[in-house]
């Protein structure tokens, strides 16, 4: 997570440049664990064992960069905060049963867009905001509490939507989003508390971590379904494009439609549009099968790219505003 603050443009530089690494580079590097899934199948497949221990991974490291007081903005400006969570669980399962209608994905495909639509807001959604001079501080509360209430609102909603098209066990995958995601993030927060110093020290390593965790993990779902990418490759790719562009759409109107300023659109669209794919496909793998796990898999991949041009588009406008300030 990054915390943005004032400071010249020299100043800025820096954490720009380091943003940009991590928005741009992640990607590549997942992307380049698919690609050993795909390409090579056996290295990597009897490792489906390992994928709970790397979201558990993941999520640690995601507790280790949070702070009391990221959960204290709920309490002073609730209404952007449950906006943003709100919309993160309303509007993008929504959207994947609209994107699974539209088109016509088969069902192992549809519960895999459905999942993910039910996961939580992702971490790198923060750098992003970050990126797009948004509500940082919004951005890593509304994702700390989507991530909390992970295991209620995750299985609840994927068994209601997704349930039509693969049997869904609930309440197993319910106690899995507990012990991957809120055990470990509630650790993270606690071991930063005890040891601040050593975790402060540790921060910059973190981010790079939970990739190679994440590429190790998209590299795991690949290797399970490689003989079918082929032929769904381009349908699951479709997919997921129109499903994060509905939802970072979707999210920055209800920024607007709240009347909310520039820096919470912003914020929200890029909670609402960027989900916690890693952990989708974990559990895709493990309650439904290698071919569902393919979505969210791609998943990892599309959001941070898009999340990168969004960002861009949004600091074009602030260019384009600042051009006409004296105009007016």
């Amino acid at each position: 997570m990054v915390n943005a603050g004032p400071g010249t443009t020299t100043e800025a530089a820096a954490p720009d440049r380091s943003a940009y690494v991590a928005v741009l580079v992640f990607p590549v590097l997942v992307l380049a664990g698919g690609l050993v899934g795909f390409l090579t199948p056996g290295t990597v497949s009897g490792l489906s064992g390992w994928i709970n221990p790397l979201l558990g991974l993941v999520m640690f490291g995601m507790g280790l960069t949070l702070r009391p007081v990221d959960f204290a903005l709920v309490a002073r400006r609730p209404l952007p905060v449950l906006l943003g969570v709100a919309a993160q669980y309303v509007i993008m399962p929504l959207l994947a049963l609209l994107v699974v209608f539209l088109l016509r994905l088969p069902p192992e495909l549809a519960a895999g867009v459905i999942l993910v639509g039910c996961a939580p807001g992702g971490t790198a959604s923060n750098v992003v905001a970050y990126l797009a001079r948004g509500d940082v501080a919004l951005s890593v509360a509304m994702t700390s509490i989507s991530t909390l209430l992970a295991p209620v609102l995750t299985p609840l909603l994927t068994l209601w939507l997704a349930g039509q098209y693969l049997p869904v066990d609930g309440a197993a995958m319910a106690w899995s989003i507990t012990k991957i995601v809120l055990l470990p993030v509630v650790a993270g927060l606690a071991v930063r508390l005890l040891v601040p110093g050593l975790v402060r020290r540790a921060l910059p390593v973190l981010p790079w971590v939970s990739v190679a965790a994440i590429a190790l993990i998209v590299a795991i779902v690949v290797s399970a379904s490689a003989d079918r990418i082929v032929e769904a490759g381009l349908l699951v790719l479709a997919a997921v494009a129109l499903h994060n562009a509905l939802g970072l759409t979707l999210g920055h109107l209800v920024g607007a439609v709240t009347r909310q300023p520039i820096s919470v659109r912003r914020a929200t669209a890029v909670e609402v549009g960027m989900q916690n794919s890693g952990l989708a496909a974990g559990l895709a793998a493990q309650y439904m099968n290698p071919l569902a796990a393919l979505p969210a898999a791609v998943f990892s991949v599309w959001h941070n790219l898009s999340g990168a041009v969004f960002a861009l588009l949004c600091r074009r406008a602030d260019a384009r505003a600042a051009r006409r300030l004296p105009e007016s």
